[in-house]
Formats: C-alpha cells, structure tokens, sequence
C-alpha cells in the first residue's frame, strides 16, 4: 500500500512540474512575441533585449 501511495504522490508532483514547465514556456514564448510587433511610426522609447 504504501508503494502505490508513493507512486501516485510522485505521478502527481511530476504532472504539476510538467505543468508550471508549460506555463513558464508559454510565457517566455509569449513575452518573446510581444517584443517582435511592429511599434508603429514615431516616437520609441528604448527597450531592453534579453
């Protein structure tokens, strides 16, 4: 019994750490993106490129 409950803890923390992956992926994909628009014509105020 106790195996399938350490089993099933591991599977549970492994598919939260798969999900926060995902998510700091799409954002740094999202943030990337962002950065790529056109800004238009005119003034542009100085941006930081990481």
């Amino acid at each position: 019994m106790l195996i399938y409950m350490l089993a099933t803890a591991m599977t549970v923390a492994m598919l939260i750490a798969t999900v926060f992956g995902l998510h700091q992926e799409a954002e740094r994909v999202r943030a990337k993106s962002n950065a790529k628009q056109f800004g238009g014509f005119g003034i542009r105020k100085p941006q930081r490129h990481f």
